[in-house]
């Protein structure tokens, strides 16, 4: 079925099937269940079947299939389709393409390894066997995606596709934010995240998916790669996707989006050579516009809001206004800060092998109770000095990736890439199949193929 999703000359079409999707995922879940599975298995009946040349397949179907995570999450797909769809999906793929002889990235093993010794002991005495899959999938998906995707080669018109296909169910999730909101003159905004404007669902996990709608809608529109077939509707969804992240009033999906799109315009293709060129005048009236664009909607949505939104990212609260607290970083990152702070603490009384997968919430002083929103400390905590190598190593890759001398603009968009994934770890951790998809992604080489870029 992605095959022929791929192939069909109307994208146009399969963007409004996959917006009549997220609708229809309003009203019930069945529909969702159903198209999900028919995709999954006409999709994945043929890797089994096939002996060679299931790489760039297999690729579409983890892209496809894990992006559809939060829409089953906020239809109330469980346990048709699992409320974690994306962890273990992108589990038993990686583990599929791996069988398939695609494992050359050694390094992932290591990873795994290093996550293992914590997983065996609870210091907290309280984590449950649930406790440890939500807080450790993650991390062992990046090690998978690590020793699947590394050094593997994918041609870039596929590598475009990849990007589409992850796109498709991010207009779903949009439609049915859109459809699941009151009118916005009837939200009654606070200055914190606001559940009714993202669909009754986490703002957190929604604004983090709506901004990376935002960056694949304005990569499409600057690239002038196919999306929907119309450029003015590439430009509007980058708009939708901007305007619905920021009036959810949850800040780090749409700053991680907002980077990734600044990022972006500091790139720029020379002619179809794919080289970059550093024009500073180009850039600068490249950036110009897109800076207006960002600006201009914040503004709108901060008037809807009355003025409220613009508060918000300055990092106000009731108390700060009012006088009655100071605002510090901490208040800032809505008690991250402390939260890190804690989870070190944590290290230093237990600097090997940490407190045990999960217990760090039960341990901590100031912010027992809650859950680590910056993977890094979660790592530092739970997992000691091993916790300290793994997080080590993804920064050693985004390091190599960084410093390679490379002039394909496919190199510099797998460096945003992973850089986003890598942002998106210090607001939502590694809960969501973004961060591990990406960093994977990441690991890819691409090989270029000019006469078959996909243009308008």
């Amino acid at each position: 079925m992605i095959g022929y999703i791929l192939n069909s000359r109307s994208t146009l079409f399969w963007f409004f099937f996959h917006l009549a999707l997220g609708a229809i995922s309003t009203l019930t879940p069945w529909i969702l269940i159903s198209w999900f599975y028919f995709v999954l298995l006409t999709s994945g009946v043929g890797l089994f079947r096939r002996t060679e040349g299931t790489f760039t397949p297999l690729v579409f179907l983890i892209a496809y299939g894990t992006s559809f995570e939060l829409l089953a999450r906020m239809s109330g797909t469980s346990p048709f389709v699992p409320y974690e769809l994306g962890k273990y999906l992108l589990l038993v793929l990686l583990v599929f393409g791996m069988f398939k002889g695609y494992r050359r990235g050694y390094i992932g093993w290591l990873m795994l390894v290093l996550l293992l010794p914590a997983a065996l002991f609870d210091l907290a005495g309280e984590t449950t066997f649930k406790n440890i899959v939500f807080n450790l999938i993650g991390p062992i998906n990046v090690g998978l995606a690590v020793v699947f995707f590394s050094r593997q080669e994918i041609e870039n018109n596929a590598f475009i596709e990849t990007f589409r296909l992850m796109f498709y169910p991010l207009v779903s999730v949009l439609a049915f934010v859109i459809l699941k909101t009151p009118e916005l003159e009837a939200v009654e905004f606070t200055l914190g995240a606001n559940f009714e404007t993202s669909g009754g669902f986490g703002t957190n996990q929604v604004s983090t998916a709506l901004g990376l709608g935002a960056f694949i809608s304005f990569l499409f529109w600057k690239k002038k790669w196919r999306l929907t077939g119309f450029r003015w509707l590439d430009f509007s969804l980058l708009l939708l996707f901007l305007f619905r992240g920021l009036v959810t009033f949850s800040r780090g999906g749409m700053i991680g989006g907002a980077l990734a799109i600044i990022l972006l315009v500091l790139f720029d293709k020379a002619n179809r050579g794919e080289v970059i060129v550093f024009r500073p005048v180009k850039v600068i009236l490249t950036a110009i516009p897109v800076i207006l664009v960002i600006v201009f909607t914040f503004i709108y949505a901060d008037k809807l809001t009355g003025g409220l939104l613009a508060q918000r990212y300055k990092g106000e609260t009731k108390g700060t206004l009012a006088g009655r607290k100071e605002k510090t970083l901490n208040v800032i990152t809505t008690n991250r800060l402390q939260i890190f702070i804690d989870d070190a603490k944590l290290w230093k009384e237990h600097p090997v092998f940490g407190v045990g997968v999960g217990a760090s919430r039960y341990l901590r002083d100031k912010t027992k109770g809650y859950l680590s929103h910056v993977e890094i400390s979660r790592l530092l905590s739970e997992h000691g000095l091993l916790g300290f190598f793994y997080a080590l190593i993804i920064f050693v890759l985004w390091t190599r990736l960084f410093l390679v001398r490379n002039d394909s603009f496919f190199h510099a968009l797998l460096l945003i890439i992973f850089t986003l994934a890598l942002f998106t770890t210090f607001h939502s951790a590694m809960r969501t199949y973004i961060s591990p998809l990406l960093l994977g992604l990441a690991m890819l080489r691409i090989k270029i193929r000019e006469e078959e870029l996909l243009e308008t």
